[in-house]
């Protein structure tokens, strides 16, 4: 056993995978992380990884619950569980409530759960993994970190929509996510780059199942693409991004859509999923299109296509653009993605390296740009983990549970 809990475990619950992390100190390398994924499906696994060492655990369909007490098992069976000081975890919407890391309890938990109509493929996961590392680890300070703080600099003039004052005054705006992830990468980029950390301009695409952009002038969120909910703005794994409102009017009369209807629609049926007709996944999707499905290659074009727009778009909010940063699953590791994005990027000034960027993959950073006339584009992994472990290290030590 551990004579002093000084380790911070970070959960992560996604909509459909859970990652974790431990960190021990104020080391950015974890000494235990991992995945587990395909959550509700046949092929669900928990993949553990220490040093070089990786350990599948088949999870046979199961859920973020059977995950998390898996893991919460394996950590107790390695003598880690007591060694915990503090919990991290990642809480997708704070709404106008939270803006900052903040300790859970009962009251914070239930305020996070109710705002899940605003999140419904996050918050619910977020609040289950709260629970059931609370029931293993409940001597521990649990802390929530937000998608959404990150973004509360974005100003007035960007963050509202044009409706009527009373929607305005129940917080009907734009947030923003991927707070914790855009945060990060602006403070690596700052030194890949060699940037004055007061005086920079980036736009950040972070590129995942879930996908978002960010202008981030000076280290703060100015402009972002996401907006009240995480289902506005760039396509998706599922979700489609940017529609007209007209579009779901003209569904829901047609087809006699509920509002539950057009929300799983919109949320889980649509993105990538719903341009290809066959899946979610965009490394599938670009193998399907090097062999010429037509869906997989609609789905990639429109995919790229908004991007593109967007980091144009969010260009705007910024005095001047130094770079482009790509990071995310995708942004990380989509060679492709970048390729084509750059390309429609030609009016920034920007003009890619080929072999920089085909090598730019599995947690390398980089400059991809080829030169270094107008802006740079890059690629930096994000570690989201680590950043939610910061924010919980300073609770460490309190209600340590008492001896015997």
């Amino acid at each position: 056993m551990a004579e002093a809990r000084t380790h911070v475990l970070v959960i992560n619950c996604g909509s459909s995978s859970l990652k974790f992390s431990l960190f021990a100190g104020t080391d950015r390398a974890a000494i235990l992380s991992g995945l587990a994924e395909n959550l509700g499906q046949p092929e669900s696994r928990l993949i553990l990884k220490e040093n070089d060492a990786k350990v599948t655990i088949a999870l046979d369909g199961g859920s973020h619950d059977t995950a998390l007490r898996r893991l919460m098992a394996d950590l107790q069976e390695r003598g880690l569980l007591d060694a915990i000081g503090a919990v991290g975890h990642r809480i997708v919407h704070g709404g106008d409530r939270f803006v900052k890391a903040t300790r859970l309890d009962a009251e914070v938990l239930a305020e996070i759960d109710a705002l899940s109509y605003l999140a419904p493929l996050h918050n619910p996961a977020n609040v289950l993994g709260v629970k059931v590392a609370m029931e293993v680890l409940g001597w521990v300070p649990h802390v929530a970190v937000f998608d959404t703080s990150f973004h509360m600099t974005i100003p007035q003039s960007a963050h509202t929509y044009a409706i009527p004052q009373e929607y305005r005054d129940a917080g009907v705006r734009r947030y923003g996510f991927h707070g914790t992830s855009h945060g990060f990468v602006a403070k690596e980029a700052v030194d890949l780059l060699g940037l004055d950390p007061k005086d920079h301009g980036l736009v950040i695409a972070h590129l995942g199942n879930g996908s978002s952009a960010t202008a981030v002038l000076n280290g703060e969120s100015v402009d972002t693409s996401m907006g009240l909910t995480p289902l506005e703005g760039l396509v998706m794994g599922t979700r489609s991004g940017d529609i007209d409102p007209g579009a779901i009017f003209h569904i829901a009369r047609q087809d006699k859509q509920s509002i539950d209807d057009l929300d799983t629609l919109l949320n889980r049926k649509s993105g990538l999923l719903g341009l290809s007709g066959l899946s979610n996944d965009c490394r599938t999707l670009e193998s399907a299109a090097a062999e010429g499905h037509e869906g997989a290659i609609l789905a990639m074009e429109v995919m790229v296509h908004r991007l593109a727009r967007y980091i144009g778009g969010l260009a705007t909010s910024l005095p001047r653009l130094d770079a482009v940063v790509f990071t995310g699953g995708i942004g990380e590791n989509s060679s492709f993605v970048r390729a084509k994005t750059i390309a429609r990027l030609a009016a920034l000034g920007i003009k890619l390296d080929e072999n920089a960027n085909g090598g730019m993959f599995g947690g390398r950073c980089g400059v991809i740009s080829a030169t270094a006339a107008g802006p740079a584009a890059a690629v930096i992994a994000t570690n989201e983990e680590w950043a939610i472990a910061n924010e919980a290290r300073p609770y460490i030590g309190q209600d340590i549970r008492k001896a015997g």
